[in-house]
């Protein structure tokens, strides 16, 4: 691959040294390289020099940084194949469709007060770009796979004005931007799931799109390793803000990108000099410092700084000041320019130094205001998307210079102002049509009428056999996989459903490891399991894997290991199945998203187990979880050493008492918290048939844990109760006066259970226990029912299933989980009428100690449901009021403690 990193014309500057013979006659040998030899020897020779001179102790100069001009010099530029002209008229009715629609949103409103918002300036620094890549490059997906696009978020009025032209949107829908809730409207943004035959990927949360882009990349790598796919002509696109690279997760993983080679990834960033509020670098230069990033991690930089219409200025700057010039001028200055006129830029920037001065002297001011930036000239664009396309061994970054709201006007471009204009009068949408020669008449303008040329225009036929000739139109979804899998009956897991042996005890993070080993034994499924580790592996129980399916390492294991001598050691391999992504949730989860997704980006339906430390899971990474949601991704969250109490030694940072309630704010997230083996493994096995088998758009979350105990085995009969979120578990005598319910998850229902074993033996209070897989899915059941019932008030009423269980029994209900009281709190709506409903739970901050401490603190032991029981009983007048007195001293519970959950 040619190198464009060295620039023949770049070669000679004027220095004052003792020696200009000797200096030209350097740059006249290396001059004839270039010529005879090409880029490469020079490139070869310099590395040589440099190596050798600091071998002799020679300080090198070094630095990240290139001149502050365009990688791809003339001399080495492609020749665009298109055909310019009707490229460009169609690139302007994508633009002005593009504009109308967003100021079409925004006419006032007067049942609301306003119009939707909407952004037309990002879009309209983008278009040649996005034109570029619709015309030339973007391969569709014909079923063996295409490429995937990432578009920058606010760009979406650009796509569906495209998107229309092709015949796949309607005027009507168009009308509808920022207008769903009928059902024929468009989504602000690229979100999957609100058009889910339409977009591929949720981008506008900023930051988001770069991190998932680069672990879709190296998941594509992943799927042709492991000879699941083809996909070795597929490309990653990435178009993304220059004020978007602010943001960690943008840069956070650009050297995953490099160290494992994804040449299938090409980022494209839009630097338009402009965020929202004002210019990203105003003093200094976005594009360098972005340059230094990426060379600095390894990835081929190609700047796209200067249009054509420089050209002629540069190559007569034989004294290097232009340059010179164009490397001190700051972005904010820049930003100044394209707000102003030619005569604002001669006096600006070409009057820094005389001899600049007179270079434009017989320029006028409209031709020097028609000096353009890189994004914006086809030819330039063109060229750096192929270098970028060829390139291999490296992932590529195209650093475009643009001009945010470029053609809107004096009103919009280049104002600080730029990405929150939604609005344009009626002159500046004259001047608009005027600029891109849109043909609409004068007496139509106020309406601001869409334009779409006659189907049998030369636009039109261009523009349709443009995408035929790469596959088909982008963006599409596929919604469904066309594969098929029967997932085997529960008795797959029957290892895990039997009682454990007498004396033997286990984590349910163990029983998970025994699930996902029967997964993978499975002839159809085990090939399709992607386990997922954020370098926990022990801690989990699961280094056996290592040997066992490999770490996926794209160049092998080129070291010995130093666990090689025992069975479970450290073995990486070009086609591994682990995903071992160190010690990075973000990362992780976004290969989870990328293996969770595969059966719509690559037509093949993955597995995906990602376990993690459950209070470093959706706290750390939920944005990327409600992204997740958004794109329709099917998979298991794990989330292990789950609850404030259990993970006994780490503390405040560790010890996750609350990730149960933000997974319900995901409404595609499924959640429980099991106790026992035989309940993973019912819930399990029912995530495997909803969404593999049934491909439905939830993935699950389960949390597990490290205490060991011995389990129960599964009851038949049970299985419905443990996927709705509660079975009756186990029931004492009933003939004592008093009965009460107890209700718990995860660890905690021990204590229940040690609990109901104490109120018969020390109250003599009879007492049912109720194992809650998820109080998540019975709040949701609820809601449900509740919404029936107030939508339809003629129809029987729907009883929530929570509802329906607790109205057989007597006595009031107790919850203890190790989560925050909110929690368990979440069906006292559904609890039935007149019954009281008491919860403990682990409010406030963590602490380190032994579970049984900690649970003393948090006030959810055994003795607390106790204590809690009969407060209850003694409140209703069913027991004597100074029981709880008696309970508190027997139980040496300290009863004026400070609080634990205000700590």
């Amino acid at each position: 691959m040619t190198s464009f990193n060295h620039r023949a014309d770049n070669l000679e500057e004027v220095y004052e040294d003792d020696d200009n013979q000797e200096k030209q006659e350097w740059l006249d040998s290396l001059r004839a390289v270039f010529h005879t030899k090409g880029s490469e020897q020079v490139s070869f020779l310099l590395k040589n020099l440099v190596e050798d001179a600091r071998r002799l102790g020679v300080e090198v100069p070094f630095s990240l940084n290139t001149d502050y001009v365009n990688t791809i010099p003339l001399s080495l530029q492609s020749i665009h194949p298109g055909n310019l002209k009707i490229e460009s008229r169609i690139n302007a009715y994508v633009r002005w469709n593009a504009m109308a629609m967003v100021v079409k949103a925004n006419i006032h409103n007067p049942e609301d007060g306003g119009g939707l918002g909407g952004h037309i300036s990002t879009f309209a620094s983008l278009a040649t770009m996005i034109g570029c890549g619709y015309n030339h490059f973007w391969k569709a997906d014909n079923n063996t796979g295409g490429d995937l696009i990432y578009f920058q978020g606010h760009a979406s009025p650009g796509m569906y004005s495209r998107a229309y032209l092709e015949g796949f949107l309607s005027e009507e829908q168009l009308d509808n931007f920022r207008q769903e809730v009928d059902g024929n409207g468009l989504p602000s943004y690229p979100h999957p799931r609100l058009m889910p035959s339409f977009w591929q990927f949720p981008t506008v949360s900023v930051g988001l799109g770069p991190i998932m882009a680069i672990y879709q990349a190296r998941f594509l790598k992943y799927l042709h390793a492991r000879g699941i796919a083809d996909t070795s002509n597929r490309k990653v696109w990435v178009f993304c803000g220059d004020g978007e690279m602010d943001e960690p997760e943008s840069l956070g993983a650009i050297s995953l990108a490099s160290r494992e080679g994804l040449d299938n990834l090409i980022f494209v960033v839009n630097c338009n000099l402009q965020r929202l509020d004002g210019p990203v670098r105003g003093n200094g230069k976005i594009i360098q410092e972005l340059e230094r990033i990426f060379r600095g991690s390894g990835w081929n930089v190609i700047k796209l700084i200067w249009g054509g219409y420089w050209d002629s200025l540069l190559s007569n700057d034989k004294d290097g000041i232009l340059k010179r010039i164009m490397e001190e001028t700051v972005d904010g200055e820049y930003q100044a320019y394209k707000a102003n006129d030619g005569k604002f830029v001669r006096e600006n920037f070409f009057a820094k130094h005389p001899k600049l001065l007179e270079a434009v002297s017989n320029m006028s001011d409209s031709a020097i205001w028609r000096l353009n930036r890189g994004g914006h000239d086809p030819n330039k664009v063109y060229a750096a998307f192929e270098a970028a396309s060829k390139h291999s061994g490296q992932p590529s970054v195209i650093l475009a210079k643009t001009i945010k709201g470029y053609g809107l006007g004096y009103f919009s471009q280049s104002k600080n102002a730029t990405h929150q204009h939604k609005k344009l009068d009626i002159d500046s949408i004259r001047e608009f049509r005027d600029r891109f020669g849109i043909p609409i008449p004068d007496d139509q303008l106020n309406d601001i009428p869409y334009f779409k040329p006659p189907e049998d225009s030369p636009e039109m036929k261009y523009l349709h056999e443009r995408r035929k000739s790469l596959g088909g139109y982008l963006p599409r979804r596929r919604q469904k996989s066309d594969e098929k899998f029967e997932i085997p009956s529960l008795e797959i897991f029957r290892p895990v459903l039997e009682p454990t042996s007498s004396g033997r005890e286990i984590s349910t993070t163990q029983a998970f490891v025994r699930i996902l080993n029967q997964i993978l034994r499975d002839k159809y499924l085990g090939p399709r399991v992607v386990p997922i580790l954020a370098d926990e592996s022990r801690t989990f129980g699961m280094e056996g894997l290592f040997r066992q399916i490999g770490i996926y390492a794209p160049g092998g294991q080129k070291y010995i290991p130093v666990d090689k001598d025992q069975v479970m050691y450290y073995r990486e391999t070009v086609d591994g199945q682990l995903l071992q992504e160190g010690i990075n949730e973000a990362g992780a989860i976004s290969s989870w998203i990328a293996a969770g997704t595969s059966y719509s980006t690559n037509n093949k339906i993955m597995i995906p187990f990602y376990i993690y430390y459950s209070m470093f899971g959706f706290q750390r990474v939920c944005d990327l979880a409600w992204a997740a949601a958004d794109m329709k991704a099917r998979g298991f969250l794990l989330g292990g050493t789950s609850g404030r109490t259990t993970l006994n030694g780490e503390g405040l940072q560790h010890e996750d008492g609350h990730s149960h309630l933000i997974a319900a704010t995901i409404p595609s997230c499924i959640s429980y918290d099991p106790a026992f083996a035989h309940e993973l493994a019912v819930i399990i096995h029912n995530g495997l048939k909803r969404m593999i088998e049934n491909q439905e758009d939830v993935y699950y979350y389960i949390t597990v844990m490290n205490e060991n105990y011995s389990h129960p085995g599964l009851i038949e009969g049970d299985e419905e109760g443990i996927i709705k979120g509660i079975y009756k578990l186990k029931s004492t005598s009933a003939d004592l006066p008093n009965r009460v319910q107890l209700l718990g998850s995860g660890t905690i229902l021990r204590e229940v259970i040690a609990a109901q074993e104490m109120l018969e033996s020390d109250w003599k209070i009879a007492s049912d226990v109720w194992s809650v897989t998820s109080f998540n899915e019975l709040r949701r059941d609820g809601l449900e029912a509740e919404r029936f019932n107030l939508l339809n008030p003629t129809s029987q009423p729907k009883v929530p299933y929570v509802t329906q269980m607790l109205s057989m029994t007597e006595g009031p209900i107790l919850s203890s989980t190790d989560y925050m009281k909110s929690y368990a709190d979440q069906i006292r709506a559904f609890i039935p009428k007149g019954r009281d409903y008491r919860v403990l739970g682990t409010d406030g901050f963590g602490r380190s100690d032994f579970r049984f401490k900690l649970r003393d603190y948090f006030e959810i032991d055994r003795r607390f449901i106790v204590l809690g029981v009969l407060r209850t009983l003694a409140d209703l007048g069913k027991v004597p009021q100074d029981l709880p007195l008696i309970a508190i001293d027997k139980y040496k519970i300290i009863s004026d403690k400070t609080n634990p959950h205000h700590v």
